[in-house]
């Protein structure tokens, strides 16, 4: 009888003993899920746009350290980066001229990018009769009219870069060099499908392309481009309202002022 009593207080403690456990072990669960809860809330970090209290002025966003340039931001050939250059008025200037040699390789590339991003809207032979176009979209500038052929070759540069009329800008898809590339390839595009005889070598022999066209069964290749019936207009340009693609003219172009160096500071003697 003695013995049964011990084994029974023996398995009051030891279930008793247990719950205590398990209490403890869910009380530190919990202490530790609260614990972790407040961290991700209240860690400390920066919101943009606010305040802090961790510098002197009580800004959070932080003004570039005097004296330095950050990494990517060396941009020390300004015509390389703007296409544009301060003209003798004042005013930014574009140039006709590429910031580095044009080779094979720069072509190659810039046909390349042409055809990803410009074709949709100015089509494989820069026509300005795209796919898109071609759905209802509004029609894009023709690089081979009058005055696309007219402009200088940095223009394709900025316009790429800030956008132009309908067309938005491109600098987050091209870098500055593919930009250069691109520019470069509209020029041997327009030479291209404005070149005469007279461009070509002598003995050289060209072929007129409709007569390769159809000689090859396809008669209808090689023959003008019409504006498509699904585009939104057909009318043509209207300087008042800018161009290309007949969108609102933008404001005038702004008068920059370039400060000049600031001389050197003396050596202390």
């Amino acid at each position: 009888m003695p013995n049964r009593v011990q084994r029974s207080e023996i398995r009051d403690r030891g279930s008793k003993d247990s719950r205590k456990a398990l209490a403890f072990t869910g009380l530190v669960a919990l202490l530790l899920v609260a614990g972790c809860r407040h961290d991700m809330q209240d860690q400390p970090k920066m919101f943009p746009q606010r305040g802090s209290e961790l510098f002197a002025d009580h800004r959070g966003a932080r003004p570039q350290v005097v004296n330095t340039v950050a990494r990517g931001q060396l941009d020390q050939d300004s015509y390389f980066y703007t296409g544009v250059v301060q003209g003798a008025n004042g005013y930014k200037e574009e140039k006709n001229e590429m910031p580095f040699p044009v080779t094979a390789q720069v072509l190659e590339r810039g046909q390349e990018r042409f055809n990803i991003y410009c074709t949709p809207c100015h089509s494989r032979v820069g026509n300005g009769l795209g796919e898109i176009v071609q759905r209802g979209y509004k029609p894009a500038a023709n690089l081979h009219d009058s005055v696309r052929m007219s402009q200088p070759i940095s223009h394709y540069f900025y316009v790429m870069t800030h956008g132009y009329g309908a067309m938005p800008d491109y600098s987050a898809q091209l870098r500055p060099e593919d930009r250069w590339a691109v520019a470069a390839y509209i020029r041997a595009l327009q030479l291209s499908q404005a070149a005469t005889t007279a461009d070509v070598p002598s003995g050289v022999q060209v072929q007129n392309l409709q007569e390769l066209a159809a000689q090859q069964g396809h008669a209808d290749y090689a023959q003008p481009w019409t504006l498509p019936a699904t585009a939104v207009q057909s009318l043509p340009p209207n300087p008042a309202q800018g161009s290309p693609a007949l969108a609102p003219a933008g404001p005038p172009v702004t008068k920059i002022q370039i400060p000049a160096s600031k001389p050197a500071p003396a050596a202390a003697k």
